[in-house]
């Protein structure tokens, strides 16, 4: 619409100039070499709109001549190019797929044809790795890490090699560059602040999650969980050299997160031992009001060095009255209740426990309340030692894979910080998928096929630390496509 009306106007302005000059004769004279032209102003003005049609037709075709060298390489470059991307577009699908013969061959076109471009090292350090070739993918790598503008992707190739090679002082040495040249990349953090819990350096882990946060690589309850954990992990360091330090870490790590039942329990057992009674038992009745624990019942139970078996027995069930007679305050006042050899007390609180889905835990306090009434050769208790064993599971601490009866801060298997969650371990123990704790139900049931047998690494605490204890676990069969 608006071209039309442009071009309406301009025929328009054409028309009235034709029409004045038209109404305003005149004659131009040119004198040049003795010779003198006298034509009149319209058609001097053809004249010089022809000369100027006719000089621009002839500069165009000059430019033209000249150019064309240029214009010949840049065509034959453009189809370097195209070929180039083409190989490199057919390299990537190659790799996608698994073909590591199709993946060289278009790598090696693609940088025959396009050089240093960071796509093609790229593509040929990925076909050397779906080739086996550690070396080559390492030397494309490394003529990464020589170019400014791939240095970073190729500290990554290198901390990935290196990882795979199982060498983590090399891989940690490319993680720092890394997150040195480009603060905000992920991985790089990540693997800095990994190698720093690995090395029980909690501080600098803490610097790293402060830097993390203020670059917006994690939100602002991940940083709060994340320097809770690792203020209770150098707490837990600092608990024997130096309770008062130990005390105020844990104390802010339960202002960051207050149901991190480590942080709490640590605090109401630096509190105790300062005798500071009260603020202690503040501390774990505001995490067992969060989250019932055993770890919390056992600290609070023992706040008080010295007291009797009636005074546990009394706190047990100040717990039990705060979180409603959760099944975790009915164990606590079970154990102070044999402690304290009122054993009618125990069997009662425990009732409610073994009638619906009872675990190992309650049959096993079963048993050790007959054995303290009625001594270890009770039938009654080796009838409850039976029962444990095809019981459900208790929850444990848990983290990839692992079943621990404590918590550590960074999982042994991974590395992951805050990996360990209280929970039920996965239903593939034998006990868990025997059927009702009081029945036998070996091999398939419901015509369902028999289960494969297997191992499940338990963590057990011991005195140089969390040992790992294989288990026997039952696994079912995997249906579907496998990886």
């Amino acid at each position: 619409m608006w071209r039309a009306l442009a071009f309406v106007a301009l025929l328009a302005l054409a028309a009235y100039g034709a029409v004045w000059l038209a109404d305003r004769p005149g004659v131009v004279t040119v004198t040049w070499g003795g010779y003198e032209l006298a034509t009149s102003l319209a058609a001097a003005l053809v004249g010089v709109m022809v000369l100027a049609v006719v000089l621009g037709f002839i500069w165009a075709f000059a430019r033209g001549i000249l150019n064309l060298p240029e214009r010949l390489t840049l065509s034959s470059r453009r189809r370097r190019q195209a070929r180039g991307y083409n190989a490199l577009s057919r390299g990537m699908v190659a790799v996608g797929s698994g073909d590591p013969v199709a993946a060289r061959r278009h790598a090696g076109e693609a940088e025959r044809l396009l050089g240093n471009e960071p796509l093609a090292l790229l593509l040929t350090a990925q076909a050397a790795q779906i080739s086996g070739d550690r070396a080559g993918a390492e030397r494309a790598f490394q003529r990464m890490v020589d170019d400014p503008e791939t240095r970073v992707l190729g500290l990554r190739g290198l901390f990935v090699e290196a990882r795979r090679q199982d060498d983590e002082t090399t891989a940690r040495a490319y993680a720092i560059e890394a997150s040195r040249l480009a603060p905000s990349v992920t991985w790089a953090n990540e693997a800095v602040m990994e190698s720093q819990c690995a090395d029980r350096d909690w501080t600098g882990a803490l610097d790293t999650v402060s830097r993390r946060a203020a670059l917006g690589l994690s939100d602002k309850a991940a940083m709060r969980r994340q320097r809770a954990v690792l203020l209770t992990a150098s707490a837990l360091d600092l608990e024997a050299g130096d309770p008062e330090r130990a005390l105020a870490q844990a104390r802010e790590a339960v202002k960051l997160a207050p149901d991190l039942v480590p942080a709490a329990a640590l605090a109401g057992r630096l509190f105790a031992r300062r005798g500071d009674l009260k603020r202690g038992a503040r501390v774990v009745e505001a995490a067992w009001r969060a989250g019932p624990h055993p770890d919390l019942a056992r600290v609070y139970l023992d706040l008080r060095t010295g007291d009797s078996s009636r005074d546990r027995l009394a706190r047990a069930e100040t717990l039990a009255r705060i979180s409603s007679w959760h099944p975790e305050s009915r164990f606590a006042i079970a154990r102070a209740a044999l402690d304290a050899r009122e054993f009618a007390r125990a069997r009662d609180v425990l009732s409610p426990l073994l009638a619906d889905q009872p675990t190992v835990r309650a049959y096993e306090t079963m048993a050790e309340i007959e054995e303290a009434e009625h001594g270890a050769s009770s039938g009654k208790a080796r009838e409850w030692q039976a029962r444990a064993a095809r019981a459900a599971r208790d929850p444990a601490w848990c983290a990839d894979g692992l079943v621990s009866d404590r918590w550590a801060p960074v999982s042994p298997v991974s590395g992951r910080l805050d990996a360990f969650v209280w929970q039920t371990p996965p239903d593939l123990l034998g006990r868990a998928s025997a059927g009702p704790a009081h029945a036998s139900a070996p091999g398939a049931t419901n015509g369902t096929a028999a289960p494969k047998t297997g191992t499940i690494n338990t963590l057990a605490s011991g005195a140089s630390g969390p040992a790992v204890v294989p288990v026997p676990v039952t696994m079912p069969e995997v249906v579907g496509p496998g990886r």
